[in-house]
């Protein structure tokens, strides 16, 4: 496999954004959980959530600061590794390019002066304005960063006579049919997993005997988000089937194991496939994939067999998708459970069965997200850019791309051990208690006295 350039080059691609992934997520997410609590904390004069805000802030710092690293690392190996793929797109690509790293330096100075202008301000109002620009730069750079990927699936704004590119139209490109329902599914689930993921921490805290008011408004503030962005996601996964239909019906037969064209075609669930590729032991919703394809139980959907074999996406995939949709679903499901608790008086919220399920939805809800990465990469097989250039015509012919594989593993290790270490050092030797002290001392009272 090392001497297989190709191989190596999706490899060593793979692990970096699989890795980056991630940061990346907590990146664009978490912004929007500071500001909630401490907007709130300022509204309601509650120590408690200005304290979340401060805490989460000093968390978000360090997966930034690695987030740095894996981003670099993924422009260095744009160029290194897909050399053929970048003299083409490279062109066209330069825009969002440009202004992703424009969005994050926007958002990095905001979140400096956010960072070190707290108590600084007599209204609390002008340092909670600071933590907007840092929001819109997270978002934003998500949203450009996609649009390259969905310029990937669509690609539009050129012209191309053999390897000459001409024409170029930078933004019809980041304006392709794919840019909506990519960017808005992206922009949710990363939400979505950001705020399962704060709340999965509260939980743990709350589990490990340490209740109090402030992991109680900690854990209810997490789990509305959570509940708020899992609806979000399932509408962005809605409109993300509908384009498949219509702009990529090949990929959406792969999720589906559609393979003949016919109206009212039933959405497949679970599943295996025979050797003669005949769907077993799965649960059908009859004509339920012609009504998410295209809004009418009875509409015509495109099967694998209208399409050359070259060119369909592997058939695995298919066990992601339900995956993804089966993950979605469980944080769905588990954080309105929780809300129901908390309407329902004889039901504790703080059951310690719900606790452990929804620690258990932090690190699936990001396992979601990379379900659904590498969907959305593996689904545009055998393309590196739809209808223009394979990922085999695309790729390095250098034979030194598995020692490159090696060496970024071990990077990526070191980071990830350091991330956790520093993150567990920040928090254990500096624990809610003992700062709601220092800094709130009569709220602490209160709270030891309750």
């Amino acid at each position: 496999m090392f001497a297989d350039s190709v191989a190596m080059s999706r490899a060593l691609t793979s692990l970096t954004l699989g890795f980056h992934i991630i940061f990346a997520t907590i990146g664009v997410g978490v912004p929007l959980m500071i500001s909630i609590a401490e907007f709130i904390g300022i509204k309601k004069g509650d120590a408690h959530y200005i304290l979340l805000a401060r805490r989460w802030t000093r968390g978000f710092v360090i997966t930034v600061a690695i987030g740095v690293v894996t981003g670099t690392a993924i422009g260095l190996q744009l160029s290194l590794l897909w050399p053929s793929f970048m003299q083409i797109a490279g062109n066209v690509i330069s825009l969002p390019l440009f202004m992703e790293t424009f969005a994050f330096f926007f958002e990095a100075i905001f979140l400096g002066a956010y960072l070190y202008t707290w108590d600084r301000f007599k209204n609390p109002f002008y340092h909670w304005i600071l933590s907007i620009p840092v929001i819109i730069g997270s978002t934003m750079s998500a949203v450009f960063i996609t649009t390259v990927n969905a310029f990937m699936n669509a690609p539009q704004g050129f012209e191309l006579n053999g390897r000459t590119i001409t024409s170029i139209d930078p933004i019809a490109a980041v304006l392709n049919p794919a840019t909506p329902a990519k960017v808005f599914h992206v922009v949710t689930s990363a939400y979505l997993a950001s705020a399962a993921i704060l709340a999965a921490i509260t939980a743990f805290n709350i589990l490990k005997k340490k209740t109090n008011p402030y992991h109680k408004k900690a854990l209810k503030l997490t789990m509305i988000s959570t509940l708020a962005f899992a609806l979000a996601t399932a509408i962005a996964g809605d409109v993300s089937a509908k384009y498949l239909a219509e702009h990529q019906p090949e990929k959406l037969a792969t999720y589906e194991w559609h393979f003949d064209t016919e109206r009212g075609a039933d959405l497949i669930l679970f599943g295996t496939l025979n050797e003669e590729n005949e769907v077993e032991h799965a649960i059908r919703l009859p004509n339920f994939l012609s009504f998410l394809s295209f809004g009418d139980f009875n509409s015509e959907v495109s099967g694998l067999e209208e399409f050359d074999e070259e060119l369909v996406p592997p058939l695995w995939i298919h066990y992601l998708f339900d995956g993804m949709v089966t993950l979605g679903m469980f944080a769905l499901g588990i954080s309105m459970l929780y809300l129901i608790s908390l309407r329902i008086r004889r039901w504790n919220e703080e059951h310690p069965l719900l606790l452990w399920l929804i620690i258990i939805n932090g690190p699936l809800a990001m396992l979601a997200i990379e379900f659904g990465w590498i969907l959305a990469e593996v689904g545009r097989q055998p393309w590196i850019l739809r209808g223009y250039m394979k990922v085999a015509e695309a790729a390095t012919t250098s034979p030194h791309v598995g020692w490159m594989f090696l060496l970024f593993l071990g990077l990526y290790i070191v980071l990830g051990v350091i991330g956790v270490r520093v993150l567990r050092k920040l928090f254990k030797n500096n624990p809610v208690e003992l700062e709601l002290e220092q800094r709130f001392p009569h709220i602490a009272k209160k709270d030891d006295d309750q």
